[in-house]
């Protein structure tokens, strides 16, 4: 039987959090592609068997850990990514169809969580039932985000490297706001999903040939090599430092509710 958390799950936002994320969106679209390239059933087992199993992990655990919390991002951002791509060719579903089509999803499942808990904070995942709509929200918005970015980069022809800075001004938008005000979970939500298409479009930008969307054809397998690197380093920061361990609070979290009046 899964038991309670015993303490917030999911990490502190900081400004390594950001970066992890969006290596991880990077990696996540460069092995799918690189999966799906070089054998299908080979990406089919590790898409769905290593987010079967991270999952499993991140789940039966009853606080937080960066290991495990990070493994389960980087298998999430793989399956997202493959998700996605399938429902896009075997359906053969225009990228603005999926893009929607996710966006609707994402949304739907944002105003089940808020209605059933009264928050869509981070920093109050301290059950079950909203760990497993944490997660949800976090596999929907790589989906999305995927399509999103294949959007910009391939449909409307904008080439990856200009989709990408596309991406960054649009992530800073949300974090303007909450320079100016806006409530912290209002902002963090909208750049979260925004850290896909970022990251996807700079990891495309390097990986593919320069025929597809203006690459510099490193390859999507160096691109994935490098940003898990990166983010094995960085998980190894943060797992010693315990910088990104959430203080334990037993008050209800208000911030949206006061958000939205």
């Amino acid at each position: 039987m899964r038991r309670e958390p015993l303490a917030p799950k999911v990490p502190e936002i900081t400004a390594l959090f950001w970066v992890i994320k969006v290596l991880t969106t990077g990696m996540g679209e460069a092995t799918s592609d690189y999966l799906g390239e070089t054998n299908l059933v080979l990406g089919g087992v590790v898409g769905i068997g290593g987010l079967v199993l991270a999952l499993r992990w991140q789940l039966r655990r009853r606080d937080y850990s960066a290991p495990t919390y990070w493994f389960a991002v980087v298998m999430v951002a793989v399956f997202g990514t493959i998700a996605a791509d399938v429902v896009h060719v075997v359906l053969q579903l225009p990228y603005a169809v999926t893009t929607v089509g996710y966006a609707v999803a994402t949304a739907t499942v944002f105003a089940l969580w808020y209605r059933s808990e009264g928050t869509l904070s981070i920093h109050s995942i301290v059950t079950a039932r909203r760990e497993t709509f944490y997660w949800t929200t976090v596999l929907l918005s790589f989906a999305l985000g995927t399509a999103a970015g294949d959007l910009t980069a391939l449909a409307l022809h904008w080439g990856f490297l200009t989709s990408g800075f596309l991406f960054l001004v649009a992530i800073a938008v949300p974090l303007l706001l909450w320079r100016l005000g806006l409530n912290g979970t209002a902002a963090f939500w909208p750049a979260y999903v925004l850290t896909r298409p970022l990251g996807a479009s700079f990891a495309d930008w390097f990986g593919k040939d320069h025929r597809i969307g203006g690459g510099l054809g490193y390859g999507d397998d160096v691109v994935s090599l490098v940003a898990l690197a990166l983010i094995a380093v960085l998980v190894a920061v943060v797992t010693v430092t315990k910088s990104d361990v959430q203080s334990w609070s037993a008050e209800p979290d208000e911030e949206l509710s006061q958000a939205l009046g």
